[in-house]
């Protein structure tokens, strides 16, 4: 086992935890060193990622979401189909009836997840949209008793308010990518605005699920980068998304990632966030495929069941029985 892997090891097992950084088991540079090792040392990097989730993580969990307004966004994300600066194939729809949510919510529910996110395409929610939305989750609370999520857009500290009051608990708002790299990937709003869009939701008394997409062209330290800006914005949960090129968009020729490359990644931000929530959401079936079971493995803790935005996703047996095998579910 390389040196580096011993020492972050005798970390987590001596409980000699770090309390001078972001991260309590590796600096910046450490956790560079571990992306960058030779391929030789995958498996002990995954399983490293596996041992600190066992060792620290949260207990297992799921979550659906549905994507209750689609296209036409004026923002310029250069991997999204719902951007209208691209032209893709992606369908386009309002804001749909609250009656929908609710059933998608249900269905969530019975499908053994823990949480239900609404997802909306646009920069924000305008008012007509949000009254709808606080409207809806009000009924899914009341009616369907699961914990609802939210990623609505940038937020500002009124909308949070107004969000945390009608039951929404969760906020969630992707970084995407690290801070240096993110002008490469969007030029319509700022990537502070994204920062104080999460602060907004923890002031409004919401957690807050925050991550990003890797495989968008990023360098091996800029995804370090990414993953210790989620560790200093003390988010809840970090969603892990695997880049599903999308034609029509100007990441339609990007490589997809290896298998090999996404548990190493995911291992990677287990040991950099050995407390939080990690659940595996876009592109899985898509860049894991027969290797999806090993995201425990390597360090996840949860994943996004059925369908993803504006892509197909497992279906639910498959799911299920993917976690029976692993003893995650009965």
């Amino acid at each position: 086992m390389d040196p580096l892997l011993r020492t972050v090891l005798a970390r987590l097992s001596g409980a000699q935890l770090r309390l001078d950084g972001p991260s309590p088991l590796v600096t910046t540079e450490e956790a560079v060193s571990l992306a960058e090792l030779p391929v030789r040392d995958t498996l002990d990097l995954i399983t490293l990622g596996g041992t600190v989730r066992a060792a620290l993580s949260p207990s297992f969990f799921n979550c659906g979401i549905v994507n209750a307004k689609s296209g036409r966004c004026p923002e310029n994300c250069a991997f999204c189909a719902q951007s209208a600066h691209y032209r893709t194939d992606t369908p386009v729809y309002p804001f749909v009836s609250t009656d929908v949510l609710v059933e998608r919510a249900a269905h969530a529910k019975a499908c053994g997840d823990l949480r239900f996110g609404i997802v909306t395409s646009g920069t924000a929610l305008d008012e007509r949209d949000a009254d709808r939305l606080c409207r809806a989750v009000e009924r899914i609370v009341r009616e369907v008793g699961i914990n609802v999520c939210g990623s609505l857009g940038i937020l500002t500290p009124e909308r949070a308010r107004r969000y945390a009051e009608a039951g929404m608990t969760r906020y969630h708002h992707n970084l995407e990518t690290a801070r240096s790299f993110f002008p490469r990937i969007c030029s319509t709003h700022a990537y502070e605005e994204d920062l104080e869009s999460l602060h907004a939701a923890r002031t409004a008394g919401m957690q807050v699920c925050s991550g990003g997409i890797l495989g968008l062209g990023e360098s091996l330290a800029q995804r370090v980068e990414l993953a210790f800006t989620l560790a200093e914005a003390n988010v809840d949960s970090i969603p892990v998304n695997l880049l599903n090129a999308i034609p029509g968009t100007p990441l339609e020729a990007m490589p997809k990632l290896s298998p090999q490359e996404a548990l190493r990644s995911i291992a990677l931000f287990r040991i950099v966030n050995p407390l939080r929530d990690i659940l595996i959401a876009g592109g899985r079936g898509h860049v894991l495929g027969t290797w999806q079971s090993w995201l425990y493995a390597a360090g996840a803790n949860g994943m996004m069941t059925g369908d993803y935005l504006t892509t197909a996703g497992a279906e639910a047996d498959f799911d299920a029985g993917l976690m029976r095998t692993l003893g995650v579910r009965d």
